[in-house]
C-alpha cells in the first residue's frame, strides 16, 4: 500500500478542495506521459497506467495483441508472440490482448521530472479552479477585504484565498484606504480568462442594497423590500423602501432605533447620507417622497411620458433642487420619472402647474395627488422672481436653477433639528 499518496490526497483534497478521483486521474496521465518521454511516443501509443483508489499502488503497461509465433510480429511495440504473451498470462489466446508491465523505476530523470511537473500543473489549474467556483458563487455579493498595497490603476485588496482589484473609478471619492485596513466591497465580476481576475467596487449602488440585507432583518427575511436605489456615491444615496405587513414600518426598520441600523452603514461608507423614503404605487406620492426632505405643494404626473411637473413652496425650492440639483436628480433617477419643479410663485403664469390646466384638458396629463401639509412657522422674506431652468447630465431637467448661495441651503436626513436663524439670514442674502 502507497499510504504516503493516500495521506497526501487526503490533505490536497482537505486544505484545497481539490478531488481525489481527479488526483488520481493526474497521476495516471503523467505517468503514461513519462513513458512517452522515456520510450518515444510511437512506443508509448499503446501503453496505460492504473493507479489502485483503495491502496494506492500504480501501475505501467502495454497493451499488446497476442499472435502465433514470433516471426508474426511486425511491430514489437503493438504485437507479442504467443509464447512469450503467456508468460504474463498463462490463459491468453491468438488474437486476444496482453498487459506487458513496465517498471516505472527505468524512467530516466528527465521522464521522470516531466510527470512531476504534469502533477503540478494540474493541481495550480484545480486550485485556481475551485477558487473561481467559489468567487464567481460570491458575485453581485458584498465581502470583507483587507488592503494589501496601492497598485498603478487601484487598490489590491485581498478577500482570503484570492485577491481583488478596487479601480479608480470605482473607489468612493475622496476615501484614503491604507495597508491592513478592513473594508467592505460589492464583488462586481469574477473572470477565469488568463487567470482569476476579481474586480470590486465601493461605488456601485448594490453595495448600499447589499449592506441593508445584511444589516435588517425584516429585509433579509422579506418582510420590507428595497424597490429601487440612486446614488452618487461618498455623498449621498436615496432608497425606496415598501413593507409587505401593515404592522411593520418599513422605513422605521430600516433606519432602526436611535437610527442604529443605518448608523452603522453610514460608517461604513464613511458618512455618506442615506435617505430612505417610503415607495408608493401612486407616481405623485412617491415623487413627493423622493424629493424629501423638501416639502411639496402639488404633483401633476404622466405615467405615459414618464414626466412629473412639481410644485414646491417659494422658500422650498432650493431645497427641493438640493446641492448642484442632487436632491431632484437622485429623485429622478430613483422614480424613473423626468421632474420639472417651479416654485409656487412662477407656478402661476406656467401651463401644466395649475389643477385648472387639466380640468377641461383632454391631455394624457392626470392629476394623482395634492397635499395639504401646514408649512413650517419660519418666515421667508426673499422671492424668486425670474425662472430659471436645471438639467443635468442625464436629462433630467427641473424648471429651477439654484441660486449660488441658497445652494448651499440642505438638509440633512437625520437631523431633526433646524437652525431657523441661519435660514432667515440664508434666505435674506439671497435676495
Amino acid at each position: 500500500m502507497n499510504k504516503e499518496l493516500l495521506e497526501a490526497l487526503d490533505l490536497l483534497e482537505k486544505e484545497k478542495q481539490i478531488s481525489k478521483e481527479v488526483m488520481f486521474e493526474t497521476i495516471e496521465t503523467s505517468l503514461i506521459a513519462a513513458c512517452k518521454n522515456h520510450f518515444g511516443k510511437a512506443d508509448a501509443a499503446n501503453m496505460k497506467a492504473v493507479v489502485d483508489r483503495e491502496t494506492g499502488d500504480f501501475m505501467c503497461f502495454a497493451v499488446r495483441q497476442v499472435v502465433a509465433t514470433e516471426e508474426e510480429v511486425e511491430d514489437s511495440t503493438a504485437q507479442i508472440s504467443l509464447e512469450e504473451a503467456r508468460k504474463y498470462n498463462p490463459d491468453v489466446q491468438v488474437d486476444e490482448t496482453v498487459n506487458v508491465e513496465i517498471k516505472s523505476k527505468d524512467f530516466g530523470r528527465i521522464a521522470t521530472q516531466h510527470a512531476k511537473n504534469v502533477i503540478l500543473q494540474k493541481i495550480r489549474e484545480e486550485e485556481r479552479s475551485v477558487v473561481y467556483n467559489q468567487y464567481a458563487g460570491l458575485e453581485k455579493k458584498v465581502v470583507t477585504g483587507i488592503v494589501q498595497r496601492v497598485v498603478d490603476r487601484g487598490v489590491s485588496i485581498n478577500l482570503g484565498k484570492a485577491d481583488a482589484l478596487l479601480l479608480e473609478s470605482e473607489m468612493i471619492k475622496g476615501e484614503v484606504l491604507k495597508p491592513t485596513q478592513r473594508v467592505k466591497v460589492f464583488i462586481v465580476e469574477v473572470s477565469n480568462r488568463k487567470g482569476l481576475r476579481i474586480t470590486v467596487s465601493r461605488t456601485h449602488p448594490d453595495l448600499v442594497k447589499r449592506l441593508f440585507e445584511a444589516e435588517v432583518t425584516e429585509i433579509s427575511d422579506g418582510t420590507v423590500e428595497i424597490m429601487s436605489i440612486a446614488r452618487e456615491a461618498g455623498s449621498r444615496t436615496k432608497m425606496a423602501v415598501r413593507s409587505h405587513d401593515e404592522n411593520v414600518d418599513a422605513v422605521g426598520a430600516c433606519v432602526g432605533m436611535n437610527g442604529s441600523r443605518v448608523n452603522a452603514i453610514v460608517d461604513e461608507l464613511n458618512g455618506e447620507k442615506i435617505d430612505i423614503v417610503p415607495w408608493d404605487e401612486n407616481p405623485g406620492n412617491f415623487i413627493q417622497n423622493a424629493l424629501a426632505p423638501s416639502k411639496v405643494v402639488a404633483v401633476f404626473a404622466d405615467p405615459d411620458e414618464k414626466t412629473a411637473k412639481v410644485v414646491v413652496p417659494d422658500y422650498q425650492l432650493s431645497l427641493a433642487i438640493g446641492k448642484e440639483g442632487q436632491n431632484a436628480r437622485l429623485a429622478a433617477r430613483l422614480t424613473g420619472y423626468k421632474i420639472d419643479i417651479k416654485s409656487e410663485t412662477q407656478a402661476k403664469d406656467a401651463y401644466g402647474f395649475r389643477y385648472e390646466d387639466y380640468l377641461d384638458d383632454d391631455s394624457e396629463y392626470e392629476e394623482y395627488a395634492e397635499y395639504d401639509e401646514e408649512y413650517d412657522d419660519e418666515e421667508y422674506e426673499g422671492e424668486y422672481t425670474e425662472e430659471e431652468s436645471y438639467e443635468d447630465e442625464d436629462g433630467y431637467a427641473d424648471e429651477a436653477e439654484e441660486d449660488e448661495e441658497a445652494s448651499e441651503y440642505e438638509e440633512d436626513y437625520y437631523d431633526d433639528e433646524a437652525d431657523e436663524d441661519a435660514d432667515d439670514e440664508d434666505s435674506a442674502d439671497s435676495e
